[in-house]
């Protein structure tokens, strides 16, 4: 999910969450499951002593900072390598999430918090490499099933940043042949959600969030 016009709401309420996140949570050495270009890596610098990036060997970004090389299934670390785990929008893409979380489990710490933000009412993307979406009893479901204690499940946001940014992503298939160089949909877009920013604030109608944040202790 690029940073676009588009998203410039969803990842605003996304960088605050996760500094929120890694200021309360994160601590010592962290890995970062599908960390792509470490986008997190200057927030969460002061809160940790080491940031290892991994991904798989071909990473859809060719500008992936990529320190291990592996899959979620497969990280190669020693059990208990790590005090903490970040992944972002990223266990929807796997096929077997509950073999995922269950390896990340194996590489924390005892008492190691992992932070995982996952989707809910979002659009297909990254096809065909698209799963899943999870409400908040799949995903309690999911971690405690992998020896996780929740800590907790929070929504990123409601009805008005989902939906306008929903309406962003659709209105922009209207920018193409000799439209694509008119900024009226752009605008209309920043229109959109700076409305469903201010709304957001009145009604927060959290069962229409886009993405979930949950954060576990490893047992």
């Amino acid at each position: 999910m690029a940073k676009t016009w588009k998203t410039l709401l969803i990842y605003h309420i996304m960088d605050q969450e996760i500094e929120r996140c890694a200021r309360a949570y994160f601590r010592g050495r962290l890995i970062d499951i599908g960390c792509g270009t470490k986008p997190y890596k200057e927030m969460i610098a002061p809160f940790v002593t080491e940031h290892i990036g991994l991904d798989r060997e071909n990473p859809f970004n060719p500008l992936a900072e990529v320190d291990l090389v592996g899959t979620a299934y497969e990280i190669p670390a020693k059990d208990g390598s790590f005090d903490s785990a970040l992944s972002t929008a990223a266990l929807e893409h796997l096929a077997e999430p509950d073999l995922a979380l269950a390896e990340c489990n194996r590489i924390l710490k005892r008492g190691g918090i992992a932070v995982y933000t996952v989707p809910f009412i979002w659009h297909l993307h990254a096809e065909p490499w698209d799963f899943y979406r999870f409400s908040k009893y799949g995903l309690k479901h999911i971690f405690e099933k992998a020896r996780f204690e929740i800590v907790e499940i929070k929504p990123m946001a409601g009805f008005w940043a989902t939906s306008a940014t929903m309406l962003c992503y659709y209105i922009e298939r209207f920018q193409r042949g000799p439209l694509r160089f008119l900024p009226i949909i752009p605008a209309l877009g920043l229109v959109f959600q700076g409305t469903a920013f201010l709304l957001g604030k009145i009604d927060k109608a959290e069962e229409w969030t886009w993405m979930y944040t949950v954060v576990a202790r490893k047992q």
